[in-house]
């Protein structure tokens, strides 16, 4: 049996359609087909605007973010779709926090649709750490309709369809339900 660890929490009925779509090996036709564009955002300097530029017009008063990049480790190294962190360093007398947002390597070739949902999680993590009601409005409020592009494009990003009718109440597309804490920053399944 497949392990859909970014599925968790998901009805029955959703995770064997996608162990069907995934045993048929009918995946890549299906996510062609309904995701057939291809976002430009293609470098770490490319992916540093595209951030900075939802940050501008969504999360003006926000901490600055001093590094975005593709990371080709972190879904090993994390068993996460995106991260983000806060390095402290002391320099001089006062205590210096940079924030970083990891966004993994398999999102570089992914529609549009996918590393939008994915860029404006973590930014969202910029204003609320915790995944609670307050964090899915603030993402709601920079994507509308968030909770329909995070749970298909959860489903999808492992492999299988999702309708909104699908998605259970508070469950976002990394598979976690609101209220639960996130350890180490990273948004894992």
């Amino acid at each position: 049996m497949t392990d859909l660890k970014y599925l968790r929490g998901y009805p029955e009925p959703l995770l064997a359609q996608v162990r069907q779509l995934i045993a048929e090996e009918r995946l890549g036709d299906y996510l062609q087909r309904r995701y057939p564009g291809r976002h430009q955002v293609q470098s770490d300097k490319a992916l540093y605007g595209y951030v900075q530029t939802l940050k501008q017009e969504y999360l003006k008063s926000a901490p600055p973010i001093d590094k975005v990049l593709y990371d080709n480790r972190l879904d090993l190294t994390h068993r996460a779709l995106g991260l983000h962190t806060a390095v402290s360093r002391v320099q001089g007398g006062k205590l210096k926090a940079k924030k970083e947002i990891r966004v993994a390597a398999l999102f570089r070739e992914a529609a549009p649709e996918f590393l939008q949902m994915i860029v404006v999680h973590e930014l969202a993590h910029l204003r609320e750490s915790e995944h609670n009601r307050a964090f899915y409005k603030l993402c709601e409020h920079m994507l509308p309709g968030y909770g329909r592009s995070s749970s298909t494009c959860g489903c999808s990003c492992i492999g299988g369809s999702c309708r909104v009718a699908d998605q259970p109440p508070g469950v976002d597309g990394f598979g976690h339900p609101p209220y639960r804490p996130v350890r180490s920053g990273a948004c894992v399944g």
